[in-house]
């Protein structure tokens, strides 16, 4: 069976929305050069999904699965030490990276962000700030916080395309992003974990409902075909996308708007950060040729890989 799916959580078209409403929520003093730049942040939005084709440590950056670490009914919050470095002296870092690092790496991503900001570095600010983008809002999916990703153990193969990239490519459109202004986050390792939970809390939602759907739904108005580039793709109709979106009470909506504030937050965190620097004296600087030279690279790659390195993204 083949569903449709761009590539990474959210599709290539979510990410690039994400990353785009983002510019939109912040201070006069930053929002210049980001509508300056919007079309690169959101066009870039995707790069580490194409990184991951290349870079064999790219890919436990996008999820945790934080339920493998709850033993006997255990809380995995409660067992999972928060700082990086508590955790990989209870767990060792071989053990965290199997089972994903997104909301340290999300942080660290941060913090390049604001050496870019310091530096005044065009190139690292926006691609850090892309980057970044897409590791929140990777966070920001339930399904990229179980092992149970893809509904492999529950008989639900698909739902990871389905709830991330099916329903966002019908409806964002219609969705109402006007989520307020970014502010100031004084501990961003708290947010990432905060974002964890609230993804993770929703797992099961995500499950049961589609579950319970699909008894009531014969194939023949569950699945349906599309016309996709060159060829036809079977896919989640419709109609079947509308009613489980419903269902779940606009969960999809809710979480890309917490992305795109998470996001706003983070750029404006950042950037204060590093000192509140004047990004109107970057207005005559644009992307290097070298940098263009290594996404170029990156893209080709992407084209030409025909398997992803680490845990296999659900198509």
């Amino acid at each position: 069976m083949v569903f449709i799916e761009d590539a990474g959580a959210w599709g290539f078209y979510g990410h690039k929305r994400i990353n785009r409403m983002a510019c939109y929520t912040l201070p006069p003093e930053m929002f210049p050069f980001f509508k300056r730049h919007i079309d690169w942040i959101s066009d870039h939005a995707v790069d580490p999904d194409r990184r991951r084709y290349s870079d064999p440590e790219e890919a436990p950056r996008h999820y945790i699965d934080i339920d493998h670490y709850a033993k006997a009914g255990d809380d995995p919050f409660a067992v999972m030490p928060e700082r990086w470095d508590q955790a990989v002296q209870k767990f060792t870092e071989d053990t965290l990276r199997s089972y994903g690092i997104v909301p340290w790496y999300l942080v660290l991503e941060h913090d390049r962000l604001v050496r870019a900001f310091q530096r005044g570095d065009v190139d690292r600010i926006l691609r850090y700030a892309a980057d970044l983008g897409h590791y929140v809002a990777d966070a920001h999916v339930p399904l990229h916080t179980t092992e149970n990703y893809n509904g492999q153990l529950t008989g639900q193969v698909g739902i990871h395309a389905f709830w991330e990239s099916r329903i966002p490519e019908l409806s964002a459109e219609a969705y109402d992003h006007m989520v307020g202004r970014a502010r100031y986050i004084d501990r961003p390792l708290d947010v990432a974990w905060a974002t964890v939970r609230a993804s993770h809390a929703e797992v099961d939602s995500v499950l049961a409902i589609e579950r319970e759907l699909d008894t009531a739904w014969p194939d023949d108005k569950k699945f349906g075909f599309e016309d996709r580039g060159r060829g036809t793709a079977r896919t989640y109709s419709r109609e079947y996308t509308k009613a489980y979106e419903d269902a779940m009470a606009d969960m999809v909506e809710r979480r890309m708007n917490a992305a795109i504030i998470t996001l706003g937050d983070l750029w404006y965190t950042a950037w204060v950060n590093a000192g509140q620097p004047d990004l109107d004296r970057l207005e005559d600087k644009e992307v290097s040729d070298s940098l263009k030279k290594v996404i170029a690279a990156e893209e080709e790659q992407f084209r030409i890989a025909r398997k992803a390195l680490g845990r296999e993204h659900p198509e």
